[in-house]
């Protein structure tokens, strides 16, 4: 029988054992810096609200744990609550026991009891979270290039590294835009200051009329020797395209030191901005296709909660269509997700009906419909994959138009 609690203070020096098995990464093998890492876990849980360690027991032995963020999303304009979870680890003794899954449950059903209706994770195996009904997000793309091939603007005159002082600024900057930008996730103090007391990071902003109007978080990358220097970016935020041209400028300025400027990035039109997209390495993909950048998948959405999800989004409208539907919703972990739903759309406004009475049905997994409403993938493609099927093809069109999203989500937040 397992239980899963709030973590005591006292049994942080499990949580952390259990993590640094789990992370290797982390480096955390000295006395000092396990006793470090326990007091800032103790410090995060105690200080910020937003965030939550939970832990996993059978028979008073801590197996595993999990770190539950409280976030503020952009869903096409519209603040919505949602739930992410990250630093899920397992006693490395009892792996393949359940733990992870067990975890994971509880984490849909805490922000289910507390009406949060879309959840969002890292995952540590893409497979193992499509399986519990995660559906995938935007790609990242990761460019390596010259900073001579980077857009030069008129000037750079705007720049200038910050300080503590700039952080409140730096971080109303992210927001503004947070709310222009599908998908992003509001900024916290908290966040910021894990930035600043990271004596690695540089943070240099635009900042024009005592506003700052976009800002870049980088670091100093060693290669093969000490002349062999990299830039990678990890964050790059801007307002406008006089900020985005001047933070161009000042990397493009860059070239008589740095070798490489890395950028990773969700947007699918960044390569347009390089002189030369390609990475360098040479790769002709036939026929004639270079090399330009390499992607990968990372975040996930999950709808933990249908009914919730669409009386959340009632504003929302969805493609100015009028269409009358049935939503049969294939769930497997959540089974007031696990039937089918007849949602009545009018001139794009969204509502769930009791009424059967139906212009076209479609059959959809949750992981899936979770990608479709985030505007990650087109219910077309979704269609021709055999992700998705409908009654009437002759409204694959119609569907596709609810569902599109002129933008896919991005998110910048790490957790």
């Amino acid at each position: 029988m397992s239980i899963i609690k709030l973590i005591p203070d006292k049994d942080f020096n499990a949580f952390v054992n259990i993590a640094r098995n789990a992370y290797p990464s982390m480096k955390v093998n000295k006395p000092e810096e396990i006793e470090k890492a326990i007091e800032r876990f103790i410090k995060i849980q105690n200080e910020t609200p937003t965030k939550n360690f939970y832990g996993l027991y059978r028979n008073n032995k801590m197996l595993g744990g999990m770190l539950l963020h409280d976030f503020i999303m952009n869903f096409a304009s519209k603040k919505i609550k949602a739930g992410g979870v990250g630093f899920v680890g397992v006693e490395f003794l009892h792996k393949k026991e359940k733990v992870a899954k067990e975890l994971v449950m509880y984490y849909l059903d805490h922000y289910l009891n507390k009406e949060v209706y879309m959840a969002v994770l890292y995952p540590f195996r893409p497979d193992f979270y499509k399986k519990m009904g995660f559906g995938f997000g935007t790609k990242i793309s990761q460019y390596k290039v010259k900073p001579s091939l980077l857009p030069k603007g008129d000037s750079k005159k705007n720049i200038y590294f910050a300080n503590e002082d700039d952080k409140q600024q730096i971080i109303d900057c992210y927001n503004r835009f947070t709310d222009k930008n599908h998908g992003m996730i509001e900024k916290i103090d908290k966040d910021m200051d894990m930035v600043f007391k990271n004596t690695e990071n540089r943070i240099a902003v635009c900042k024009k009329n005592d506003k700052i109007t976009g800002y870049t978080v980088f670091k100093f990358i060693e290669n093969e020797n000490f002349l062999n220097i990299d830039i990678h970016i990890s964050e790059f935020i801007y307002e406008n395209k006089e900020a985005f041209s001047e933070l161009m400028s000042f990397f493009h300025s860059q070239d008589d030191q740095i070798r490489h400027i890395i950028f990773n990035t969700q947007d699918e039109s960044f390569h347009h901005i390089f002189a030369n997209p390609t990475n360098g390495s040479n790769n002709i993909i036939p026929s004639v296709y270079h090399e330009c950048n390499i992607q990968g998948v990372g975040i996930m959405y999950r709808i933990i909660d249908i009914k919730g999800i669409f009386k959340e989004l009632k504003s929302h409208n969805f493609g100015n269509e009028t269409c009358r539907l049935k939503l049969n919703i294939n769930d497997s972990f959540i089974q007031n997700n696990n039937k089918s739903f007849f949602i009545n759309f009018n001139n794009g406004m969204a509502e769930i009906i009791d009424n059967n009475n139906y212009e076209v049905e479609i059959s959809i997994d949750i992981s899936e419909f979770s990608s479709l409403l985030m505007g990650v993938v087109s219910f077309r493609n979704l269609y021709k994959y055999g992700l998705a099927e409908i009654s009437n093809e002759d409204y694959i069109n119609k569907i596709n138009r609810i569902f599109f999203m002129d933008e896919k989500p991005i998110c910048k937040t790490a957790f």
